[in-house]
């Protein structure tokens, strides 16, 4: 019997990495995005060769009501992975209230409540497992990232609380707290940039959006099973 699960954000390159890698291990597909269609389509199209059911979801998670349109096309679910994600950069004193909003949304409000309603079919079948994909910025903080830092650390709250909650039902709930991936969310920076990024790195270099879906995978098997309410980081040592 096939296992489905839940990708958020998978049209970016981390998401389409844990796509790719579940639809290798036999998982149909809900494939969440927000604007990037064409993305999704590609992806798509390389998920073929699998064999599953991969269905596309739009919805904006930034918004209030974002989640919902998610939770109505979810029928059976055996995993979630919380992957929607943008970064905010800038000095907390100009950081706006509606930029704050959104961030909240994607980062804490839409996982939490999209959680909350996908939660009984876990339950209804006593096993699942749920991972959230945080950052290295939730661990330690970054300045100049202080919303998205916050929002980061507010995930692995989340993952600590309620894997205690379900744990008996279970349900297994995770992090995974990458470092710098090299994906479209570098882009802004250059190629000096980057490299005094790499030297902080003690692997001396970025991690691959494979790495991340590597950890995840790991997390979503029975390797696992006793592992719950943790957060791996997946950073190549940056910080430890």
């Amino acid at each position: 019997m096939s296992k489905f699960a839940l990708i958020t954000g998978a049209s970016g390159g981390i998401g389409q990495a844990i796509s790719l890698k579940l639809a290798e291990e036999g998982y149909s597909l809900y494939l969440h995005y927000n604007k990037n269609q064409q993305a999704v389509n590609l992806l798509l199209d390389r998920l073929q060769p699998y064999g599953g059911e991969y269905m596309p979801i739009q919805a904006d998670l930034s918004t209030k009501a974002g989640y919902k349109k998610v939770v109505q096309n979810i029928f059976s679910i055996d995993a979630i992975v919380h992957n929607s994600g943008s970064a905010q950069y800038g000095l907390l004193t100009e950081l706006t209230e509606a930029e704050t909003d959104k961030l909240m949304n994607l980062h804490v409000t839409s996982p939490l409540l999209l959680t909350k309603e996908l939660l009984p079919k876990l339950l209804a079948k006593n096993s699942g497992n749920i991972v959230v994909v945080s950052s290295i910025w939730g661990q330690t903080g970054a300045a100049c990232e202080v919303a998205y830092s916050t929002a980061k650390g507010a995930q692995i709250a989340f993952v600590k609380a309620l894997s205690k909650e379900v744990a008996l039902n279970g349900v297994r709930v995770n992090a995974v707290a990458p470092g710098a991936v090299q994906t479209a969310m570098l882009n802004d920076f250059n190629e000096e940039e980057l490299e005094a990024v790499k030297s902080e790195i003690p692997m001396g270099r970025l991690a691959l959006p494979e790495d991340v879906a590597n950890s995840i995978s790991f997390l979503l098997t029975e390797k696992a099973s006793y592992i719950t309410g943790q957060v791996l980081a997946v950073n190549g040592g940056w910080y430890t």
